[in-house]
């Protein structure tokens, strides 16, 4: 039943199934939790269940790592290192009641990144990533960049005008965001002619910084199927 890759890593077969109805039911967990009118024994049967599914995990986390080879390719690896963040929540805060360990139980919502694991489609999706990775990290840059530059001109078209919309260069950059990514949200926006022209711009700016990426990552996405086909 257990399998290896063409790069040594350990396949589960059938079992990897389990897996994902595990991965999806323990979000669904997670987002029950938060339910005010929860009755205690809901509660106890879900702490229950978080139980049950970490020790799946762990057991799976722990033979991986010793059947894996090398074994610290693995443990380094992006997935190794999601399979360890995805059970590490529920060791860190067990049998512990301290607010700033609680924090750690929302990084259960790493198990999400499990799934890319067991999915052919995932697969290609990350094989894309890798792809485009570098081409993307240039292009966020960029992004930043624009958007700090952004949030300097609508300051400075707009401070004397509304001084408590954009008080500061900071304040300024959740119009940027909203503008930038052509969201509009519409909570503060230009009332000077200067203003208005400077968000068209930007706007047209806002435009390309949504199209580029999502052209890199078709681009992307088709070598990484033309790859599964070979």
């Amino acid at each position: 039943m257990l399998q290896r890759d063409d790069k040594g890593r350990v396949l589960f077969g059938p079992i990897e199934y389990l897996f994902q109805a595990l991965i999806v039911l323990s979000l669904i967990s997670f987002a029950v939790e938060t339910l005010p009118d929860l009755s205690p024994a809901w509660r106890e049967a879900l702490r229950m269940f978080e139980g049950v599914t970490v020790l799946i995990f762990s057991l799976e986390y722990v033979l991986r790592l010793m059947l894996c080879r090398p074994r610290l390719t693995y443990a380094f690896s992006f997935y190794g290192i999601v399979d360890l963040i995805a059970i590490l929540p529920f060791y860190l805060t067990t049998g512990l009641d301290l607010r700033s360990l609680r924090a750690f139980r929302m990084l259960r919502l790493f198990r999400l990144l499990k799934l890319v694991r067991y999915s052919a489609a995932m697969q290609r999706y990350h094989r894309a990533f890798l792809i485009a990775r570098e081409e993307l990290i240039f292009f966020g840059l960029i992004s930043m960049i624009l958007l700090y530059l952004s949030a300097v001109g609508i300051y400075y078209f707009e401070h004397e005008a509304q001084p408590e919309a954009f008080a500061s260069v900071f304040h300024c950059l959740w119009w940027a965001i909203a503008t930038l990514s052509a969201v509009g949200y519409g909570d503060v926006i230009p009332v000077t002619a200067g203003g208005k022209v400077f968000t068209f711009f930007i706007l047209i700016i806002g435009l390309g910084i949504v199209a580029v990426p999502s052209g890199l990552f078709a681009s992307a996405l088709s070598k990484a199927r033309e790859s599964d086909r070979d």
